[in-house]
This record gives C-alpha cells, structure tokens and sequence, in this order.
C-alpha cells in the first residue's frame, strides 16, 4: 500500500439498436450481457448479486473523462487503466478537448456502438448525458460515474472521491485558518453545471454560516470552466473587483494552479491567500515559494483505480449497485455500496511544505 494510500485510510490519508449489438455479441467481440437489467444507483436489479462470481476475463472498459489532456484526468484514467490490466480486460480512453455540458453525448454513442461492457465517465453536466447513457444501459453497458455524478437513474455506480460535506468542511476551514478567520474571500469553481461543484459550493455556503465563520464573508463565484487561461483571467478579475479580497478557493484542479500561475507573479503573491483542490505536481512550486500555504485532494489515480473495478464488478454480477452490495477492488481492500449507488474513495489530504515532496501525482 502506498504511502498515499496509508494516509487516506488512516485519516489524512453513439448509440446503437440493441439489435446491432446483440448481433455483434453472437459474433463473440463483447462479453457483456444485452439484458439491459440494471440497479439504476442503488435499485435492486432483477438479478441478485454473486459477491462470489469471478471478475470475467476479456472486459471491455472505457473511460470518458470531462475532457482529455487535462493532468487530473491523465491521473485518474490511468489508475482505472492499472485496475483494467491487472484484471486482463481491455482499456480505452476516449474524450472531448472542452468541458462543456453536451460534449460527451456522442463519445457515449459510439463507445455503445462499439460494444463497451462498461463506461466509466465523469459528467460535465447531470442531465446532459443521461439520455446517452440510458441507451447504453438498455443496450447491455454497465455505467460507472466518477469525480462528478448524472442523475443516479442515469447510471448504476457513482464512485465519490469524498463525501460533499466532507470537502466543504475541508475548503472553508483551510481558507479560514490561512486568512485569519476574517476577511472576503470568493470562489473560483470549474464550470456553472458541473455536478460536484455545484454540490461542494453550496455546501461551503452552509459550512460559512457557523459561528466560527461568522467574520468570513463570500463575494461571488466565478467560474473558469476548467479552461486554464480562462480561469488565469478569471483570478485577476475578482482581484481586481474585490480589492479587499483576502482569499480565494478553487475546489478545482485546472483552476487552483491557473490562479496560483496569477498570483505567484502578482503584488498578492502572499497577501491574498488561495487554496483548493489541486495535486502536488501541479501545486508544488506555489507551495514552496509562498504563493499557497496548503491545500487539498485525494489520490486520482486511486479514484480511477476504484471506478474501474466497480464496473467490472457489476458486469461481472458481483453487484448490481443495490445498497449494501460489497466487492473488493484490486489493492484498495473492500467497499461497500451505500445510498443511490454511492461508493466513497475516502477523506482527503491535506498539503504543505511538510508533505507535499512525499507524493508525486
């Protein structure tokens, strides 16, 4: 286990007919099963589970990141590409270059055309993709979301980094001790229908209404749409609206390093504080020269690594995503399926100059 691993359990540690496919399935190219039965996050599936069935050999398991050439991803993709090899099936990437809400529709399509048993896919939008994915279902696909969520009767699996709440606590109370407890702060999200933003800003919206923040006042989100320039221009706009601003929080990898970019050759190098999630490859040089004092994430390539073993679980017929459903994924031990299909990786990590050069991500 690695030393990352240690940490995180410790604690701080396009579419085709069925016909099409059933047809391609009597020619031998899929494994998988055409009976479009599914638990649709968490409803028990016509089949009961096996936890005992052996992971079948040959899956055919593609990954549809929010977009290609975006380092978390590259991450991540490649942990489910590990868990696909150790379990000798065949791994595919595929994905658009922007993050937009319908960019992924027709990458579904054809991975469905293709005979995919699973898609594992982390969602630009929550509704934007569900009819897509729905298809795939009723085709045979078996569908994993991970990072950020469709509607759970869109998919089966929903594999979570972390508990919402658990990154909202996180978020407010690293801002909180670097700005002194008070103090405008603002938040640079990735885009405005992104899933998991939407759920982890509103939920820092409640975190700021206790009364230990009660001096910590939010001024606006902006949203860089996981766009780096973008996102650079956005850092230097509400610095320039908000000349009180005292901290920023980019609870998103492509943002927390454009905004460190801005502010490490900026008059606010220091002043205006910034934290986020990011990972220490992307963020190490703004920790070291004071640019970021720490921040946050759990290990991508063990939530790729996890997203891809749910799946072979599920095409497999050890678990169809009912609650309560176990299976054990590679290195990573055993997990459980909880509520609406929902799989937690575990908490995150915090860094700074203590750490940071421990981890190589």
């Amino acid at each position: 286990m690695s030393a990352y691993r240690r940490g995180l359990r410790v604690g701080a540690t396009g579419l085709t007919l069925a016909a099409l496919l059933l047809s391609a399935a009597a020619c031998g190219g899929t494994t998988r099963d055409n009976s479009g039965n599914d638990a649709g996050g968490g409803t028990q599936a016509s089949g009961a589970a096996n936890p005992d069935a052996a992971i079948k050999e040959g899956l055919k398991i593609a990954f549809l990141p929010k977009q290609l050439n975006n380092p978390y991803f590259t991450v991540s993709d490649n942990g489910g590409k590990d868990a696909v090899t150790e379990i000798k099936g065949e791994f595919k990437e595929v994905g658009p270059s922007e993050a937009s809400a319908s960019s992924q529709v027709s990458y579904i399509n054809t991975l469905s055309q293709q005979g995919m048993d699973v898609i594992v896919t982390s969602a630009n939008d929550p509704n934007a993709i569900c009819g897509a994915l729905n298809q795939a279902k009723a085709a045979g696909a078996k569908i994993v979301t991970f990072d950020s969520d469709t509607k759970p009767e869109c998919r089966q699996i929903f594999v979570n980094q972390v508990t919402a709440e658990g990154i909202a606590e996180n978020q407010v109370k690293l801002i909180s001790q670097q700005i002194g407890g008070a103090g405008e702060i603002a938040i640079l999200s990735a885009t405005a229908n992104a899933t998991n933003q939407n759920a982890w800003i509103a939920l820092m919206k409640e975190e700021l209404k206790k009364p230990e923040y009660s001096k910590i006042k939010l001024v606006t989100v902006a949203y860089g749409n996981d766009d780096d320039q973008k996102s650079f221009q956005e850092t230097q706009g509400l610095l320039q609206s908000y000349p009180n601003l005292k901290g920023i929080i980019s609870p998103t990898t492509v943002g927390v390093a454009a905004a460190g970019r801005y502010l490490s050759g900026s008059q606010y190098k220091g002043k205006v504080k910034l934290t986020g999630l990011g990972t220490p490859n992307q963020m190490r040089q703004y920790v070291k020269d004071g640019t970021v004092d720490a921040f946050a994430l759990w290990s991508p390539a063990d939530l790729g690594y996890l997203a891809a073993y749910a799946g072979a679980a599920l095409a497999s017929g050890q678990i169809t995503g009912a609650e309560g459903d176990k299976f054990k994924a590679g290195k990573l031990g055993e997990f459980t399926v909880g509520k609406d299909g929902v799989v937690i990786l575990g908490p995150p990590t915090v860094f700074d100059k203590s750490n940071i050069d421990q981890f190589q991500f």
